[in-house]
């Protein structure tokens, strides 16, 4: 066992600032994800989006002209 917690262990004294850019960006990304996915499922909010589903084509032919 001790083998496989050598091979999952960081050294975080060692990371690079381009380390550390990369880490919060995933972090920030997966949380961001998370909270869309749980707000795009969530029940309540179906009417609000379906509402957008198919947007009036007329509103794309006023911009057109």
């Amino acid at each position: 066992m001790s083998s496989l917690k050598e091979y999952f262990s960081t050294d975080w004294a060692a990371l690079t600032l381009n380390d550390w850019v990369g880490i919060i960006m995933n972090v920030a990304i997966l949380v961001l994800m998370i909270v869309m996915y749980v707000y795009v499922f969530h029940p309540k909010n179906k009417a609000k989006l379906e509402s957008r589903r198919h947007p009036d084509v007329d509103d794309y032919d006023a911009e057109d002209k």
